[in-house]
């Protein structure tokens, strides 16, 4: 029976970031990519920033009011992301 080619592939790029040490990296910046799946239109739409320095998450916002939410709903933040990517890779948020 042959193997699935994409199951493949994906083993193979799992290895090669593993391998290298860049997992942590790549799921930074999957994180980024992703923020409008993982946070919505809406608050994706007032997003003008996001960025990683360590395993701090920065989001710069454009709307005041939005920021003291979010500010307020930090571990429900860290919780999705963690659904997306996994634990452990986002130790805060912090909004500009």
């Amino acid at each position: 029976m042959k193997e699935d080619p994409i199951k493949s592939f994906r083993n193979a790029f799992q290895g090669f970031l593993k391998e290298e040490n860049l997992e942590h990296t790549f799921k930074q910046k999957q994180v980024i990519a992703d923020w409008e799946q993982i946070m919505g239109k809406t608050i994706a739409s007032r997003t003008t920033k996001v960025f990683f320095n360590k395993k701090t998450l920065f989001v710069k916002l454009s709307s005041a009011p939005l920021k003291n939410e979010m500010q307020n709903s930090k571990a429900q933040i860290i919780h999705l992301i963690e659904k997306e990517i996994g634990k452990g890779e986002v130790d805060d948020v912090r909004f500009l």
